[in-house]
């Protein structure tokens, strides 16, 4: 899963970047509202996180401009951009009044939370975020032949309960086409997905972990759909 971090503090900024991509997270990052609108609406993230405070633009011309396509002085907006972006947004500020809360969650925000903040909670919700937009309500998710995905401890089991120890990119790759299972999943919308703006998306890499996930599953359940890309069905 690929996500945006929005933030001005540079130790923050690096100190969270570095936290989620030690859980396997694909990782861009803006240090201001017009860098991180940019790469918002360039790029396709599975969740991005948003400071309020920000230079150039702060986090609710970014959130207004996401959602409803205003385009603030200095936004740089291209014309005909998307209206609206389905991407959850979760906004981390040090504001923490009620009416601050209202706001954001009340102009497009999908869940708010205040710093200082605990980092075991701000993953919790990162999964919740990610689990939702997917139509997926447990952190539980079973395939076909009894394997069963764990998202909150990010770990798979075949139908015997034993763990299947896979990479991290491998893991990443299941959990997509699992929580979109039923969807022919492109190989496009996988590389934007799986990997952050300095990996090399030209190479052959999803190709070897497809072949690596099926040998470790043991299964077939990851279909190649030639022409259009990977399925997992329901």
């Amino acid at each position: 899963m690929r996500l945006l971090v929005i933030e001005d503090d540079p130790a923050l900024q690096r100190s969270l970047a570095a936290t989620l991509r030690e859980e396997n997270y694909a990782v861009d990052t803006a240090s201001d509202g017009e860098d991180g609108l940019y790469k918002a609406r360039e790029n396709t993230y599975d969740v991005i996180l948003l400071d309020v405070m920000l230079p150039k633009l702060d986090g609710w011309g970014v959130l207004a401009a996401l959602r409803d396509n205003a385009t603030p002085q200095g936004a740089g907006a291209k014309p005909g951009a998307e209206a609206i972006s389905k991407t959850p947004i979760l906004m981390l500020t040090a504001r923490d009044t009620v009416p601050d809360r209202i706001r954001g969650l009340d102009h497009g925000a999908d869940d708010y939370l205040t710093k200082p903040f605990d980092i075991d909670e701000l993953l919790a919700r990162i999964r919740a975020l990610i689990r939702r937009s997917a139509g997926q309500t447990s952190s539980l998710v079973v395939l076909s032949g009894g394997i069963t995905l764990d998202t909150a401890a990010r770990r798979v089991t075949n139908a015997g309960g034993v763990e299947i120890p896979l990479t991290a990119r491998e893991y990443s790759l299941l959990e997509y086409l699992a929580l979109h299972r039923g969807e022919v999943v492109s190989r496009t919308t996988l590389y934007e997905h799986l990997f952050d703006e300095d990996d090399d998306t030209f190479s052959n890499l999803l190709d070897v972990h497809v072949s690596n996930l099926r040998k470790k599953l043991d299964s077939d359940i990851i279909q190649t759909r030639r022409g259009h890309g990977y399925s997992v069905e329901k």
